[in-house]
């Protein structure tokens, strides 16, 4: 008995005296854990006041210039009496996550139109080769600083703010990512239509490939009426600091041979998150798409 109540009595006796407040130990390990417990609440806080500042600051940049090879002037095209630049405006201020817009041009009849319906303009040099190098440079000309920059085509007219709101809300949420766009169901008779830019994605929301193709091509060469074929929507968000090393990166092959910038990008490697929306695409690339469109605004009493 008195060997088994020694040790007993000893333990016992040890783990009194070191549970003890009076006990150097108590203190060092209280404090080790008040410690650990304010680092990772101090730790915790500087996370969540990073994320929440995370790309905040936005601003819609539509670029829009008067020398299309397929449609010159097109910005300024009458849509139901309205210049199609100003519909395409007027639109993008409804969007709840821009901090400013402006339109970014080189051509002082549209900049003159713009300023008329009240639009800030930035004028952009004539050298610019596509819409995501003139929003690079009307991004260096504004006096303040933004982390997200949505090139909103002039040709949307009738793009939807939640749409834009939605490009900026899942590049915010993907820091691994540094381009968001927007893809919708492709309809069957636009599926040879090299002017309908094609687009697959990977399970995870990130684009493959975009193509003036169809694709996926299964071997029938026929359109699979069950396969759900997605179009890419003239909308795009950008992380402004890589759209400032955008211009700086060199030509590639498959950019060069589909004329789609967007596989610049994908080319040198940096991923760009897709999001899939329920749109009615209604863009106008060539003059007959006017028609289509003033009647579709007329069939919806869209003014």
């Amino acid at each position: 008995m008195a060997i088994c109540s020694s040790p007993s009595s000893s333990s016992s006796s040890s783990a009194s005296s070191f549970g003890s407040p009076n006990n150097p130990k108590t203190w060092i390990i209280h404090g080790i854990v008040a410690g650990v417990a304010i680092a990772a609440a101090v730790g915790a806080r500087a996370y969540m006041t990073r994320f929440s500042k995370f790309r905040n600051r936005v601003v819609g940049i539509i670029p829009a210039r008067f020398a299309s090879s397929r449609f010159p002037g097109k910005p300024l095209i009458q849509i139901l009496g309205k210049p199609m630049i100003q519909r395409t405006w007027e639109r993008a201020k409804l969007a709840v996550t821009l901090d400013h817009v402006v339109v970014a041009t080189d051509d002082e009849k549209i900049a003159d139109c713009c300023r008329q319906f009240g639009a800030d303009v930035i004028m952009t040099s004539e050298s610019c080769r596509n819409g995501t190098e003139r929003c690079n440079e009307a991004l260096q000309k504004l006096r303040k600083k933004y982390d997200i920059v949505v090139n909103i085509q002039g040709d949307e007219p009738l793009v939807e703010p939640e749409i834009i709101d939605g490009i900026v809300k899942a590049l915010q949420a993907a820091p691994d990512a540094v381009f968001s766009t927007a893809v919708t169901s492709l309809k069957p008779e636009d599926a040879h239509d090299p002017n309908r830019v094609k687009c697959v994605i990977d399970n995870r929301g990130y684009a493959i490939y975009f193509s003036r193709g169809l694709i996926p091509f299964n071997k029938s060469g026929k359109v699979n009426q069950q396969f759900p074929y997605l179009l890419h929507l003239g909308i795009q968000s950008y992380d402004a600091k890589f759209l400032t090393i955008y211009p700086d990166l060199q030509p590639t092959p498959l950019q060069l041979e589909e004329d789609l910038e967007q596989l610049k990008v994908l080319e040198n490697g940096y991923k760009m998150k897709v999001i899939k929306v329920d749109h009615k695409a209604h863009g106008v690339d060539t003059p007959a798409d006017v028609g289509k469109l003033e009647s579709f605004m007329r069939e919806r009493n869209l003014s």
